[in-house]
């Protein structure tokens, strides 16, 4: 059987108390206001808690009729979201800051993802477990994300040019046949399309290493801050709701994906084992101690270090926690 692959550009119970749909509902009663939250990629569990949030009628006891709209490899976030077409995209910090750079009015308004899923994936027999075990070897990767590999390698102190760059597609096939010996990926898609082939595989994830930027990141336009707030904070609360859910167990998230798009060609067990993987990256002590999506002034500084590392300058209004803190104080 071929190796499973992907082309892509990098992914129940009520959660906390409190946050009930009924504690929320004072826009219930209210007409239902129509609204797109644009999506990074094609639907898969990685947007699992969105998925839940809609199953479960969560935005529509807020007021909200959301409709997920797929990215994909010719359908990016951030002009949808400049037009007004989607109230809110999921991106990442550094596509954001691109976009700002080029004059988009954007603010990131939540967090999904706590850690970064970016990873170099290797397998046991020839393993890479830190950077400095990059040294001397090959590693395949797109050559579009050099800047993401020489940020790993200033954050600790490694030479890039002991590193053999081969220029690959997103395939795990190059690293199982030895053509190189590691490859630069997201933790949640070719190290699982390995395991689902029975490949054994390790990964070192660069989040752990220093390579702090944050990932699934909401955004928003400033117009859409000031003049759909309401709207914004309702979003968001489904959001929270969703994602507490698909904690508290997500193989039934991975089991409602699949139900959700029959023709999206998804496998139950691929994306159960996605859904675990992803979990650790999405939540941590600080959304347990403050709530899902949440960033704080430190977060934001180790983003701004690690951007400034891939070109990017940015400064801290760029983030805007305010929709989070009133979501969470219902």
């Amino acid at each position: 059987m071929p190796l499973i692959t992907t082309s892509r550009r990098r992914f129940l119970a009520l959660g906390a108390a409190g946050l009930s749909a009924s504690a929320f509902g004072l826009r219930a009663a209210q007409a239902q206001s129509a609204v797109a939250l644009q999506l990074s990629w094609l639907h898969s569990v990685q947007f699992g808690g969105s998925y839940i949030a809609q199953s479960k009628g969560y935005w529509r006891d807020l007021g909200l009729e959301v409709a997920l709209n797929p990215g994909g490899p010719n359908a990016p976030v951030e002009p949808p979201v400049v037009s007004g077409q989607a109230l809110v995209g999921i991106s990442a910090a550094d596509y954001t800051a691109a976009a700002v750079a080029n004059g988009a009015p954007f603010r990131i308004i939540g967090v999904a993802m706590q850690k970064n899923p970016f990873a170099i994936a290797s397998l046991p027999g020839n393993p890479v477990n830190s950077p400095a075990d990059l040294v001397g070897k090959k590693i395949g990767m797109a050559l579009a994300n050099t800047p993401v590999l020489q940020a790993l390698c200033t954050l600790n102190g490694v030479d890039i040019t002991q590193i053999e760059i081969v220029p690959t597609q997103y395939d795990a096939a190059p690293l199982v046949s030895g053509q190189v010996d590691c490859l630069l990926c997201w933790q949640t898609d070719l190290p699982v399309a390995m395991t689902m082939q029975g490949v054994d595989n390790m990964t070192m994830l660069m989040a752990d290493h220093g390579y702090a930027l944050h990932s699934q990141t909401y955004i928003a336009t400033t117009d859409a801050l000031a003049n759909r707030r309401a709207d914004l904070v309702a979003l968001m609360k489904g959001e929270i709701m969703g994602w507490q859910d698909y904690e508290a167990d997500t193989a039934a998230a991975a089991q409602l994906t699949v139900d959700m798009f029959p023709d999206a060609g998804l496998d139950l067990a691929t994306q159960v084992l996605q859904a675990e993987r992803q979990a650790p990256l999405m939540f941590s002590d600080l959304t347990r101690a403050n709530g899902f999506g949440w960033f704080t002034d430190e977060t934001v500084a180790a983003n701004i270090e690690t951007l400034a590392l891939l070109g990017r300058s940015v400064t801290p209004d760029l983030w805007d926690r305010s929709l989070l803190e009133e979501a969470h104080a219902a």
